[in-house]
């Protein structure tokens, strides 16, 4: 199985970008993060013709994710349990695998787009540490099922200086405080693994790049799209990695996907 997460940063804007990698990369699941667009906007009709369950969590303008699935997926969570946020920002579903699939019977899959934080010291810094713990302690209770279980999305985090082409240039930015690299940290040490991280130690590992000051042309990229596995997911990890070539498309998402295989 391949899944994968994806920052489209305007699924309308995004859509020929979109259909044209499900058709080259044909991922199992995707989670898709800045989709800017209420539910009945999403191109529905041109993503399930290329053969993809449709599931969504919008919102206009701003924010939205979705779950896309070539299997049977069933929504448990629109918006993240225990954190009342008038913000779409997490989608969480139950995908059923074919039967003797070696990963089980399910694959539970959240898709989450974390807030930015920006500016440090300011009320939206803290609401990015409250969404962070909200979703510690959920993934805690997520894990205690014992299933094969994938936390995808842009965590607007850059969990450490190799996963920045210039860290000194982020010191003062919400994405790469202490704090948030520590929040980070304390999420993956309930026994998740960073498909990326565990597959290979390859520099320039980026799956972000800014529109200003030709940071694609430098390759002045950050990695803030992370794909974390539990155990059972983790035992099955097979491979992982960054379609970048995405980012050198005309007028494309600032991010790309990012996506992992698992032994069926």
């Amino acid at each position: 199985m391949l899944i994968a997460t994806f920052n489209v940063n305007s699924i309308r804007q995004r859509l020929p970008h979109l259909a044209r990698w499900l058709k080259s990369r044909e991922p199992d699941v995707v989670c898709l993060q800045e989709l800017k667009c209420l539910d009945e906007a999403f191109p529905r009709e041109e993503i399930e013709a290329l053969g993809y369950q449709v599931e969504t969590f919008g919102q206009k303008t701003f924010n939205g994710v979705a779950i896309l699935s070539r299997h049977g997926v069933a929504i448990e969570h629109r918006g993240l349990p225990g954190f009342p946020d008038e913000q779409a920002r997490y989608i969480e579903g139950v995908v059923s695998l074919p039967p003797g699939h070696r990963l089980g019977a399910v694959l539970r899959i959240a898709g989450v787009y974390f807030p930015n934080g920006n500016p440090v010291g300011s009320p939206k810094f803290e609401y990015k540490r409250a969404f962070m713990a909200a979703l510690t302690a959920h993934a805690e209770s997520l894990l205690a099922l014992e299933e094969p279980l994938i936390i995808a999305g842009d965590f607007n985090v850059i969990p450490a200086p190799e996963d920045a082409r210039f860290p000194e240039n982020w010191r003062d930015d919400a994405l790469f405080q202490t704090e948030s690299r520590a929040d980070f940290r304390r999420l993956v040490s309930l026994g998740f693994t960073d498909a990326i991280r565990a597959t290979s130690d390859n520099p320039r590992l980026y799956s972000f790049w800014d529109y200003q000051a030709g940071a694609w042309q430098r390759d002045n990229g950050i990695r803030i799209d992370h794909l974390l596995l539990s155990p059972l997911a983790a035992d099955r990890l097979v491979e992982a990695g960054i379609d970048r070539e995405l980012r050198a498309e005309e007028k494309p998402s600032d991010h790309v996907p990012v996506w992992c295989r698992l032994r069926g």
